[in-house]
């Protein structure tokens, strides 16, 4: 699945909870629903990679697609993405964002910046690997 899929439906099932996701923000969530799904699931959610970049983890892909949004809040997509997904992924995508969207864009930036996966690929090169997420979350399960 792409990044962009997961990315429009937590756009799209924030909407009423938290409807002031920024691409900051949104950045961040992926990186924690990666993290987590591989940890628990042993593979990744989304095929794209996650860099490390000076903000935090970022998905390229999914910058791209919202940068125009700025630190503003990114329009609600249009088109409805929830048959790409299927149930066990939506009850876990839920599980991750009931307890990481309470969070602002800025808390979970500086959440990031204490984590090995971001710190190892800031570090040595630019992407975060799927095994230094997979080691991590799991102690975090």
């Amino acid at each position: 699945m792409k990044a962009l899929t997961v990315a429009k439906y937590i756009l799209q099932s924030q909407d009423q909870e938290d409807p002031d996701i920024t691409n900051l923000k949104l950045q961040k969530l992926l990186y924690y629903a990666q993290g987590f799904f591989i940890a628990k699931y042993g593979v990744a959610i989304f095929d794209d990679d996650i860099e490390a970049w000076q903000q935090g983890p970022v998905v390229p892909t999914v910058y791209q697609q919202y940068k125009t949004s700025g630190s503003s809040i990114i329009p609600l997509p249009q088109e409805a993405v929830s048959l790409e997904i299927d149930d066990e992924q939506i009850a876990f995508l839920h599980e991750v964002l009931g307890v990481h969207s309470q969070y602002s864009a800025w808390a979970l930036r500086e959440m990031t910046y204490q984590e090995l996966p971001w710190k190892l690929a800031f570090n040595n090169g630019k992407t975060i690997s799927t095994e230094s997420l997979g080691d991590f979350f799991r102690e975090r399960l």
